[in-house]
C-alpha cells in the first residue's frame, strides 16, 4: 500500500507527454506570431513605422524590438534556449502593454502575446537551472 502512495506521488509531479504536446505546440505557435511581428517591423510596413513614430523613441527603437521579437521566436523553438526566450519575451511584451496604455491602443494582442510566452515560461521553468549552458539535451 505504501509503495502504492509513492508511485502516485511521483506520476503527479511529473508533467505528462500531453503536457509536453500542448507545450510544443503553444510553442510553435509563439514562435510563427513573434517572428511575424518582428518581420512587421523590420520590413518597415506602415502600421509599424506610424506606430513607433507615436512612441517618439525613433526608428531604430523599431529595428530593436523585430530583432529582439525574431529571435525571441526562434529561441522557443530551440530545447535549450526556449526558457530563456520565453523569459525575454516576456519582457517584451511588458514593455509593449506599457506603451500600448501609455498610446490610449488596445493592449489585447500584447496581452495575449505575453499569457503565451508566460505559459511556456512556466512550463519550461525547471529548464532554468545555473547549469543549463552545460546541459546537453
Amino acid at each position: 500500500m505504501v509503495d502504492n502512495v509513492a508511485s502516485v506521488d511521483t506520476v503527479t509531479a511529473r508533467p505528462g507527454r500531453a503536457w509536453h504536446v500542448v507545450l510544443w505546440v503553444v510553442q510553435v505557435l509563439g514562435a510563427v506570431s513573434f517572428v511575424f511581428a518582428g518581420y512587421q517591423k523590420l520590413a518597415g510596413t506602415p502600421d509599424m513605422v506610424t506606430l513607433f513614430s507615436a512612441i517618439g523613441a525613433g526608428q531604430w527603437f523599431r529595428f530593436v524590438t523585430g530583432t529582439l521579437e525574431i529571435l525571441g521566436g526562434i529561441a522557443l523553438l530551440i530545447p535549450r534556449l526556449r526558457a530563456l526566450g520565453a523569459l525575454g519575451l516576456i519582457c517584451v511584451m511588458i514593455g509593449a502593454l506599457i506603451t500600448d496604455f501609455a498610446l490610449g491602443i488596445t493592449p489585447l494582442p500584447a496581452l495575449v502575446e505575453l499569457v503565451i510566452v508566460a505559459v511556456i515560461a512556466w512550463g519550461r521553468r525547471s529548464e532554468l537551472t545555473p547549469s543549463w549552458v552545460l546541459r546537453g539535451e
